[in-house]
Formats: structure tokens, C-alpha cells, sequence
């Protein structure tokens, strides 16, 4: 696989950012993620957009994290957030979500950021697993961030970097 740097908005990324929120809408019944994304907020140092690509070329997977700061949302300072983690069906249980999961480590930490923080849902048990499996704790209630923050359906998790 071929892992690659890339923008928010380059046409593969939107292709993926289509299907991950066509699964979000299918799996919690709703619009999709309504988290506010722009292409300024993956750029480095700020953040980092990750697709990876199979050996015939073809877009299989994405990941990237942004940088976040004390606020009302209940981010810390040195926060960095990890957003669009997918992997195309097809794809899936070849080690590709671990994979950009650490090169967003490594790209946060080498960036300055202290703490890898991620939402995700109870209709989303693989990304739990991932997560947990991957060293990230699940927070408290109280300790939510982000525009999901107050849904019970919300799982916030964090790893020190």
C-alpha cells in the first residue's frame, strides 16, 4: 500500500469522505458527521491528510488530525484530533486503519501536539476496538469534546502522545 499526504479537498479524498459519511448516515441513521471540516485544518503544522492507495491505484483508505486548542468544546491545549479514519469495505482487516492510525501518531507528536483525542460511537465497535487496542482510553462523560460531546451515543477517547 501506498501512503500518501494529501489534502482534504483533492478528489480522492473527497470520493472517501463521500462513502465514509454515506456509513455514518447508514449506521446512526442520520445526515452523516456534521462536524464543520475544512481543508485548511489538515495543513501541516497544523494537521496532516493521509490516503492510502493499493497497488493498482486505487483510494482505500484515509485518515488525517488537526490541531486543537482549549475551547467550549472541551478540547485541551496541544490537543490533536482525529478525524475521517476509513477504510473501504473491500480493504477492511488488512492492517490499514493501524497503519495511519500510527503515522498520525507520529506526525501529531513530531508536530508538537501532547494528546491524540478521537470521537466515535457505540454503531462504530470496530473503531472502539481499534482504539482501545491501539492504547486510547475511553474518557468520562464529563470529559467529552467536540460537537458530539453531549449524545449518548458519543465515545471520547485520548492517548497521551
Amino acid at each position: 500500500m501506498d501512503l500518501v499526504v494529501t489534502r482534504f479537498d483533492h478528489p480522492d479524498a473527497r470520493k472517501l469522505n463521500d462513502a465514509v459519511q454515506a456509513e455514518y448516515a447508514e449506521r446512526y441513521d442520520s445526515d452523516g458527521d456534521i462536524t464543520p471540516l475544512a481543508p485548511e485544518m489538515f495543513e501541516p503544522p497544523h494537521g496532516v491528510y493521509l490516503l492510502a492507495y493499493d497497488p493498482l491505484g486505487r483510494p482505500v483508505a484515509t485518515g488525517g488530525w488537526r490541531a486543537q486548542r482549549a475551547g467550549e468544546e472541551g478540547y485541551l491545549d496541544g490537543d490533536a484530533e482525529i478525524k475521517r479514519m476509513y477504510v473501504v469495505p473491500e480493504a477492511r482487516g488488512l492492517g490499514l486503519a493501524r497503519l495511519i492510525l500510527g503515522r498520525l501518531e507520529e506526525d501529531a507528536r513530531a508536530a508538537g501536539r501532547t494528546r491524540m483525542v478521537l470521537e466515535t460511537g457505540i454503531a462504530q465497535p470496530e473503531a472502539m476496538n481499534l482504539y482501545a487496542s491501539s492504547g486510547y482510553l475511553m474518557l468520562p462523560r464529563e470529559r467529552h469534546f467536540g460537537v458530539y460531546r453531549h449524545e449518548p451515543s458519543s465515545r471520547c477517547y485520548s492517548k497521551p502522545l
